[in-house]
């Protein structure tokens, strides 16, 4: 696929911004500056303090001199970056990949390859973007070309059309002053002084001639704008593997037509991620309303899925959860997180239903959908021996044992995360409580089983180690107590309860 690429220059985006705050300034000329070395020095204009003559770099002082009523605004340290960044968000709905542009700190860059089609073409495409940001009430050029440096030449300094077919950059630039390649002011002194007014006066010339009086960084600007350099850019959004994008010819704004789409865009999604053997844990579907926000959900899966019409049945869940207002105008669906899918090995005889079947993992899907997936937990046996420790939660359904369970002891039905303790009245080395207080409740015991000594990992305080009994009290309530500590040892030995048996 042929990339392309797509420059947006905000002429006057700082003096566009404030006009949006503050429509009163329409007919007042005013500047923004900055303080520079003891001066106050304009970092902007607004159009018109521009036809009075103000321009960027100017002192405010002589600025007010030769345009009366001049309003001067406190300009404030990367403003132009945090306004582009917001500028950039906005603009992901036409690109996945947008980047700000570090040169001016006036503009952005997108690359559109395979974008472009979703809205009719690429002057379609163009004629979009300049509308939506016109109603904003920025005023902007865009171009498109084959290179991000051919784009931005274009929408800069071009005058006679935004869209540059493939191939044709070259012959595009030739005319073009050297200022488009995004050079220095001291290699352009230079291009100046040597008489090279525009790129074709230099273009043809030997690399090494051109390396020796202007410097590499003049000759990796010239190979970007003509492409026989990639230039990378660096997107606002890291742009997710798995992603498909669904623009509407018009607003949608019904169940039925957000069912639709979603439909559409995972039919799109699973036939890739079939194809390469992966399968949706995470999925987020986005969606861009007309008015200019956006509108979120999510959903997860307990095992890595294609699946369709599964994965369909959770988003269903969630579309009461969007608002389309005024109608929805882009769909994007993407898979931030993905597994790979183990596909089952057939069986000749009926296997006994379990975390296996794939019905289960679907209702657990479908159940997590409603309630959330923090309120459902699945535990592993881990490799610890105090019972608090000895089960870890499990990253996901499918997930194996790395240990069996041990079946061969009696433990409670309810385990306390922290054991508690008690006061106990017992007789020495061995024997279980006579009777223990609980939460100021004496409980006298009828019944005892043990001790059953558990000991912790050898590689943790030696020595340590557990003395646990089960008793019953003469209510007929099971307790799983145990005692910490050895009789006659130099630490005091204590007594916890730790859980319930049924």
């Amino acid at each position: 696929m042929q990339r392309r690429f797509v420059s947006i220059w905000f002429r006057q985006l700082l003096s566009d911004w404030q006009l949006i705050r503050r429509p009163e300034l329409k007919d007042v000329p005013f500047v923004f500056a900055a303080p520079d070395h003891g001066r106050m020095m304009i970092t902007a204009v607004s159009p018109i303090a521009s036809d009075f003559g103000v321009e960027v770099g100017m002192r405010a002082a002589d600025a007010k001199a030769i345009c009366p009523g001049l309003e001067v605004l406190d300009d404030k340290p990367g403003r132009p970056k945090t306004l582009l960044k917001g500028l950039g968000e906005w603009c992901v709905r036409y690109s996945p990949i947008v980047a700000i542009d570090d040169f001016g700190m006036d503009g952005l860059l997108l690359d559109v390859s395979g974008c472009t089609h979703l809205w009719g073409g690429e002057r379609g495409y163009l004629k979009e973007i300049v509308s939506r940001l016109k109603s904003k009430g920025y005023t902007v050029r865009l171009a498109i070309a084959d290179t991000p440096g051919a784009a931005w030449a274009i929408s800069h300094y071009g005058k006679v059309t935004p869209l540059i077919p493939t191939g044709e950059q070259v012959d595009a630039l030739l005319n073009l002053v050297p200022e488009a390649l995004r050079l220095e002011e001291a290699v352009l002194a230079k291009l100046c002084k040597l008489g090279f007014y525009q790129i074709k006066s230099f273009i043809g010339m030997p690399r090494s001639v051109l390396r020796r009086r202007f410097g590499e960084d003049f000759l990796l600007r010239l190979a970007q704008a003509i492409g026989t350099e990639n230039e990378a850019l660096v997107p606002l959004q890291v742009p997710v593997p798995f992603s498909e994008r669904l623009a509407c010819l018009e607003p949608i704004k019904t169940r039925n037509g957000i069912e639709i789409a979603i439909n559409k865009l995972l039919e799109n999604l699973c036939t890739r991620m079939q194809a390469e053997g992966k399968g949706l844990r995470t999925g987020v579907l986005t969606c861009y309303r007309i008015d200019g926000k956006v509108v979120r959900v999510d959903i997860g899966t307990s095992g890595a899925t294609h699946s369709i019409c599964h994965l369909f049945k959770l988003f269903q869940l969630k579309i009461d959860q969007i608002r389309p207002a005024l109608g929805i105008e882009l769909f994007v669906l993407d898979a931030p997180k993905v597994d790979d899918v183990e596909v089952p090995q057939e069986e000749m005889w009926t296997s006994t239903p379990g975390l296996d079947d794939k019905s289960v993992i679907r209702l657990l899907d479908r159940v997590a959908g409603k309630v959330g997936f923090q309120v459902i937990h699945r535990y592993l046996p881990a490799t610890k021996y105090w019972p608090e420790r000895s089960v870890q939660r499990a990253v996901s359904v499918t997930e194996k044992t790395a240990t069996p369970w041990r079946v061969n002891k009696p433990r409670p039905t309810e385990l306390l995360k922290i054991p508690v303790p008690i006061e106990v009245m017992a007789f020495i080395p061995d024997h279980p409580p006579k009777f223990f207080i609980y939460k100021g409740v004496r409980h006298m015991v009828a019944k005892a089983d043990g001790p059953e000594r558990i000991e912790r990992e050898w590689w943790l305080d030696q020595g340590e180690h557990r003395d646990y009994y089960q008793v019953e009290d003469e209510q007929g309530g099971r307790y799983w107590l145990f005692r910490s500590g050895h009789y006659g040892s130099e630490n005091k030995y204590k007594w916890f309860i730790h859980g319930f048996f049924a």
